[in-house]
């Protein structure tokens, strides 16, 4: 008894004689492809930096956060007490790790320009702009921040 040999197959292609030639078909994108953003796109990031450190004249901290604000346009609020402060602002940034790269580099960048007491930064949170949104409209989120300056703690 001879034994038959056994072609192995892709679903499908049994249909198809041999030698002729496979039509191609394009594949739709799927709704994945469609939702996908360009990473490439900038996107606004809610930046809170806190800085402390040795006690400073509440006037010299004053100053020196109201000429960062003019340095950096984006600056929506500052506290500030003599040890310590919290910079609250939008920045615009590809992602997550841009926005706080460039948060990082805000204070010691400025330190000499404006005047900033040497503290060292504490404390970093970066939200997009939904989580933002999204806190304040559930009630757990920092308030709005009104009025725009510096303003003491």
């Amino acid at each position: 008894m001879k034994e038959a040999a056994v072609r192995r197959v892709r679903p499908g292609a049994a249909s198809r004689a041999a030698g002729t030639e496979r039509a191609l078909t394009s594949v739709a994108a799927g709704e994945q492809y469609k939702s996908e953003q360009p990473e490439d796109i900038p996107r606004l990031w809610h930046v809170t930096l806190s800085v402390s450190g040795e006690a400073a004249p509440l006037k010299e901290v004053r100053r020196a956060l109201e000429q960062l604000a003019h340095d950096h346009p984006f600056l929506l609020t500052s506290r500030y007490a003599d040890d310590h402060a919290e910079i609250r602002y939008w920045e615009e940034a590809r992602d997550l790790h841009d926005a706080a790269a460039v948060a990082l580099r805000l204070w010691g960048e400025h330190r000499q320009s404006a005047g900033l007491p040497p503290w060292e930064i504490v404390g970093l949170e970066v939200i997009d702009r939904a989580t933002y949104h999204q806190r304040i409209s559930e009630g757990y989120g920092p308030p709005p921040a009104s009025p725009v300056g510096v303003h003491p703690f």
